[in-house]
């Protein structure tokens, strides 16, 4: 019965230890950003309630949905500084998302595919590398500083299982981290970061996920605030 149980745990990528913190991990200062059942906490990129028409929840995990009506981002509700972030994540090998912070702004048109959101910022680039935009540039494969530093070393994402990254923004000294291996490291302050964001740092702002028109999960999304 055990065998049987621990089968289906991974066939579906979900565990009762999802979406949970050790005691010491909230000693340490963690919080958990997704409690595994709700959407309590998220918003739409605009401040709008969450977009449920491309975003579910679904076994344990915050879900970017393909819709023929629109993708829109979702945000978190708080803004942070300094900070240190880890959460899973998971989609096909074609997939493409994006963890974003230093927000600037947040963009709203219409398409003939409906109406979309996003947010506009620095991102940490999700993809696999059959996806055709990270396929074109290293600087868009997973882990990377999107269309700016391409991951050193490159490590192929695990495509259809749940992948490990970490995001560190210690002021402006910044950590994008991939299944346990720092992969870039930087300075937000730096004049070719500017230029990608077309102006100076927003020091606080949400942290956003992307609904790049694919779909994508996220589990044990957690936080700590960073002095």
């Amino acid at each position: 019965m055990k065998f049987v149980l621990a089968f289906i745990v991974a066939a579906v990528g979900w565990s009762a230890d999802s979406n949970r913190l050790s005691d010491a991990e909230r000693a340490a200062g963690w919080r958990l950003l997704f409690d595994g059942s709700t959407t309590n906490g998220w918003l739409e990129i605009t401040g709008k309630p969450f977009p449920a028409n491309c975003w579910t929840v679904e076994d344990g995990s915050l879900k970017a949905l393909v819709r023929p009506d629109g993708f829109q981002d979702i945000r978190t509700q708080d803004t942070f500084t300094s900070f240190d972030l880890e959460f899973d994540w998971k989609m096909g090998g074609d997939g493409n998302s994006g963890v974003k912070y230093f927000i600037r702004k947040v963009d709203e048109w219409n398409n003939k595919a409906g109406r979309q959101a996003r947010a506009r910022g620095l991102e940490y680039q999700l993809a696999g590398d059959a996806n055709p935009d990270a396929a074109s540039d290293p600087r868009r494969m997973a882990g990377a500083l999107y269309s700016l530093i391409a991951p050193n070393p490159h490590l192929p994402p695990r495509i259809g299982a749940f992948n490990h990254s970490r995001l560190v923004v210690n002021g402006h000294r910044v950590e994008h981290w991939l299944n346990g291996t720092k992969v870039v490291e930087f300075d937000a302050g730096s004049p070719e970061v500017q230029k990608i964001l077309g102006g100076p740092l927003t020091e606080t702002s949400p942290i956003s996920l992307q609904n790049h028109s694919s779909e994508a999960w996220f589990r044990n999304i957690k936080i700590r605030r960073l002095p």
